[in-house]
C-alpha cells in the first residue's frame, strides 16, 4: 500500500511540473516498443495512460487493487471490473507490450535515464514509473537473496532518475 501512495504522490507532483514547466531539451527514446506496438486501434501506437488528474486517480487505482504477474511475466489488474474499462486495455499495452520485463532491459533503461540532462517526456515518465511498480512486484516475489539486491539496485536507479527528472525545475543545473 505504501508503494501505491509513492505512487500516487510521483503521478501527482509530475502532472504538476509538466504542466507549469515546458521543456526544450532533446528527447531520447527510452520506450522504443511504444512505437512499435501494433494492435487493433492506432491509439495503440505510442500509448500513456495518465492525460488527465481523473486518469491519474485511475491508474493508481489500477495498482492499489491489485496486479498480478504470470509465469510469462505479463501484468493483469485483479480486480475484474476494472479490467472491463477502456482505459485498462491502454494500461495491458502499457504494462505487457511497452515497459521493459528483464532485470537486464531495466538495467539498461536505468543507465540510459541516468545520462538525460533535462526532463523527461510525460509518457517516459509514466512509462518508468510502471516499470519501477512491474520491478518492485518482481522484488517481492523474489525468494534468492542475491536476486533480491540485483532488482533493489535495479530500482534505485529508477527511483533516482524519476527524483530527478521531479526535482528539475527546482536544480539550477538540471542535475545532481
Amino acid at each position: 500500500m505504501f508503494i501505491q501512495s509513492c505512487l500516487l504522490s510521483v503521478l501527482l507532483l509530475y502532472n504538476y511540473v509538466d504542466a507549469n514547466f515546458t521543456s526544450k531539451w532533446h528527447r531520447a527514446v527510452f520506450f522504443p516498443s511504444a512505437h512499435r506496438v501494433r494492435r487493433s486501434s492506432p491509439e495503440f501506437l505510442d500509448p500513456i495512460l495518465q492525460l488527465s488528474l481523473p486518469e491519474v486517480e485511475l491508474l493508481y487505482e489500477f495498482l492499489s487493487t491489485g496486479v498480478n504477474i504470470d509465469k510469462d511475466d505479463r501484468l493483469t489488474l485483479r480486480d475484474p471490473e476494472l479490467s472491463s474499462l477502456k482505459k485498462a486495455t491502454t494500461f495491458d499495452v502499457v504494462c505487457n507490450d511497452v515497459i521493459p520485463k528483464s532485470i537486464s532491459e531495466i538495467q539498461r533503461l536505468g543507465d540510459k535515464l541516468s545520462h538525460i540532462s533535462g526532463p523527461l517526456k510525460r509518457a517516459d515518465f509514466e512509462r518508468t514509473l510502471l516499470t519501477m511498480a512491474y520491478g518492485a512486484l518482481k522484488t517481492s516475489q523474489s525468494e534468492n537473496n542475491n536476486q533480491q539486491k540485483f532488482w533493489m539496485q535495479t530500482l534505485t536507479k529508477l527511483f533516482i532518475a524519476l527524483r530527478r527528472d521531479l526535482m528539475f525545475p527546482y536544480n539550477k543545473e538540471g542535475h545532481h
